[in-house]
């Protein structure tokens, strides 16, 4: 194990390092405006020039991240900066709001519609406080991040389209991404605030958005935590289910909660039984709980972040519980995931498949794919191979 451990320690390692960092440096920053390019075709082309807040916080992130944890290279910090301080500039309204999309010069485009412009805002500016030292995104990111506590019951506001009293529903999304959030803000919050606010994520995951019957965790509840016999009350998906886990393992490790870590681990292996192509392999993209035809028309795509945290998930899974389950679904997942996304001609990975596999869209970059899945889940699994190897 130790020998294919390290092996594999050194791809998901070369491939970050090598390949896929390299391909956003060289392509997506715009020294001339600020801020990132996102929508980059197969050799890292722009062919779009907007700028959506996700995808430019998340980038400002995962440069920040990188250069506090891995090394201090001044290239990432000064791509970090570049970024930063376009979007202090031009990413919120007057109220503190954050933006969805802005044109190449930093002009709003998109009303700021949801909260998860300001959750990436927040762990962002976060990272990028730790690694510059500037006081003033130490204040953004907690300025972002008390809009997300403010907003979180209601995370669209104004814009909500859904007719209110008739059909409420919650969404998985916000209390699994405020939990991942607010493991990122540990630094900068109160001992008890942090507390308390994972111990109310945790409870929410695993107590209303996961079925105790089926072990599925659904994507939307009513405010009380119960199913909805409608397209949207059966809804699954895989990939958020899957990623919630790994976020909940990384809290119950923190905490030393081995139970909490089982079950953790017990959702991912179930979702993963439940979701799991067995024609064509690989994880949909959306299920229905009842097996009725989903009004997702894309559900039956393979999508690249789903596979990469479901990589990652079930390496933290192995590492905690050594069950031999994980491993077993790793050693797939990853054959499938490196088949298929991974694109080391042109460097990054792909990020849409049909479902038979092949690539949907000749992309690298695009409105909802950006610096962040790749990297990220490419530095998460060569971590925990890393633990692995040292065993």
């Amino acid at each position: 194990m130790n020998q294919k451990a390290k092996n594999l320690a050194d791809l998901y390692r070369d491939t970050l390092l090598n390949n896929v960092i390299p391909f956003w440096s060289n392509h997506s920053v715009d020294w001339s405006n600020g801020g990132y390019f996102t929508c980059l075709d197969n050799n890292g082309k722009v062919y779009d020039t907007d700028k959506f807040i996700w995808l430019q916080n998340r980038q400002l992130w995962t440069y920040s991240m990188f250069y506090n944890r891995l090394e201090k290279r001044s290239e990432w910090l000064k791509i970090a900066k570049h970024g930063a301080d376009f979007l202090a500039q031009h990413g919120r309204d007057k109220d503190g709001n954050w933006y969805f999309a802005l044109d190449k010069l930093g002009q709003p485009l998109v009303q700021p519609y949801n909260i998860f412009s300001d959750c990436f805002a927040a762990m962002a500016y976060s990272q990028y406080a730790l690694a510059s030292g500037d006081d003033l995104a130490r204040e953004i990111a907690l300025q972002a991040y008390h809009n997300v506590l403010r907003r979180q019951i209601n995370p669209k506001g104004k814009y909500n389209k859904a007719y209110p009293g008739t059909r409420s529903l919650k969404s998985l999304a916000v209390p699994m991404i405020l939990a991942n959030l607010s493991l990122e803000m540990d630094w900068l919050l109160e001992d008890t605030q942090l507390e308390e606010i994972l111990a109310q994520t945790v409870r929410e995951v695993m107590e209303d958005f996961l079925d105790a019957d089926t072990g599925l965790m659904y994507e939307n509840v009513t405010p009380e935590g119960q199913h909805l016999d409608c397209f949207d009350g059966r809804l699954i998906n895989p990939g958020h289910g899957i990623e919630a886990m790994w976020f909940i393992m990384d809290i119950a490790r923190l905490n030393s909660d081995r139970q909490l870590i089982d079950r953790a681990v017990d959702v991912v292996l179930k979702i993963l039984n439940f979701g799991w192509d067995k024609q064509y392999e690989g994880i949909y993209y959306f299920m229905d709980a009842q097996g009725y035809p989903p009004d997702r028309l894309e559900w039956d795509q393979k999508l690249w972040w789903v596979h990469l945290e479901t990589l990652v998930a079930l390496l933290m899974g192995f590492n905690l519980t050594q069950r031999s389950e994980c491993w077993s679904w790793f050693e797939r997942v990853h054959d499938y995931t490196w088949k298929h996304f991974s694109d080391r001609h042109s460097g990054e990975w792909f990020g849409y498949l049909n479902r038979r596999g092949e690539v949907l869209l000749n992309l690298k970059g695009g409105k909802w794919k950006g610096c962040f899945h790749v990297p990220r889940a490419l530095y998460l699994c060569w971590q925990q191979l890393e633990i692995l190897n040292s065993k």
